[in-house]
């Protein structure tokens, strides 16, 4: 399709389906690659971007592998896999559908195609193997949470078991096609090598900060602060989805989860769930307020202010959307 309200529903839809079983980073980070290789037109596609970044950030938010968060969560028992699934599948929904809506109205005509990519380098996996190996790896993401439920050890073994498997699979690929490991850019040992370390420790730190606050006791001041001058804890945590617009959300759901303890609020509450939420959606808002946010702006030379021009505003009532379709769904369902 080339017509641009028929194209940005297809990008948007196929981004938040991706962002739910890989994660809102690698997803923003395929499609954005791929509007390359569809769209010409620069402004264009930078429109198609933002909503690449607000698909890939309310896809993310309903599961539990589909965002650092939500995965934070579920890893410290806040949230269950399944029952995230459910509750915030519609408030999701309504994050991306709303801004796609409007959008939708100042669109017209049709997109310019890119030109031809060269395709003349070789390849060293047919489209069989290619087939195979995507297959192979979206079953390993979405079984980590069945691995979780069944055999009760932590999500990161499911992970791995999943890329040990991915593993032996390329190497019987390689001996099969009678390529050298050096020349084999498909190889998990390549893949190793690219590895971001720094991110990695940027995460570890933060934690690391934040597991120290909690244990000198400034995170249970704050909550305690929190309790006694704001009204409702579901206030709390939708300013914290606007924050995390502007302070990463890692840290964000860190100190939550240092703040308020499970005794306080058990596994599934709605606290947690609106949390997740939150802080998945809200860092939409600002193009420096989610990973997948600063990839594109890293992939595609988005400026802070055009961003904030022609797109936050999307993703703002795309975000009060949500919580007003999680609110009417508790009062509806009871809590």
């Amino acid at each position: 399709h080339t017509g641009k309200r028929t194209l940005i529903w297809i990008v948007g839809f196929l981004t938040f389906f991706m962002s739910s079983a890989l994660d809102n980073l690698t997803t923003t980070i395929v499609m954005v690659s791929l509007l390359r290789k569809l769209i010409g037109n620069h402004n264009d596609r930078l429109l198609f971007t933002g909503i690449v970044i607000i698909a890939a950030n309310a896809g993310g938010a309903w599961t539990a592998i589909g965002d650092v968060t939500t995965t934070m969560l579920w890893i410290g028992g806040q949230i269950s896999a399944l029952n995230i699934m459910l509750k915030l599948f519609l408030p999701s929904i309504a994050c991306l559908v709303v801004p796609l809506t409007v959008i939708s109205f100042s669109m017209s005509g049709n997109v310019d195609k890119a030109p031809e990519a060269d395709t003349s380098t070789s390849k060293t996996l047919t489209k069989t193997q290619q087939k195979i190996m995507l297959s192979l790896g979206l079953l390993a993401l979405i079984s980590v949470p069945i691995f979780k439920t069944y055999t009760h050890l932590p999500p990161f073994m499911g992970m791995l078991l999943g890329v040990s498997f991915l593993w032996i699979l390329t190497g019987l690929m390689k001996h099969v096609n009678k390529i050298d490991e050096e020349h084999n850019p498909f190889s998990i040992v390549q893949a190793l090598h690219r590895i971001d370390l720094a991110s990695i420790l940027f995460f570890l730190g933060i934690l690391t900060a934040v597991d120290g606050l909690q244990v000198s006791g400034l995170l249970g001041h704050a909550s305690q602060w929190l309790n006694e001058h704001i009204a409702g804890q579901g206030i709390v945590v939708g300013l914290i989805g606007l924050l995390s617009s502007v302070v990463d959300n890692v840290p964000l759901v860190a100190a939550a989860q240092g703040m308020y303890s499970l005794s306080m609020y058990p596994t599934d509450h709605f606290i947690w769930e609106l949390l997740a939420y939150a802080a998945g959606t809200g860092g939409s808002i600002l193009i420096i307020g989610s990973a997948a946010g600063v990839a594109a702006m890293g992939m595609e030379k988005i400026n802070f202010f055009w961003y904030l021009k022609k797109i936050s505003w999307l993703a703002l009532i795309g975000y009060f959307s949500g919580i007003l379709i999680y609110t009417l769904q508790y009062v509806l369902m009871g809590g």
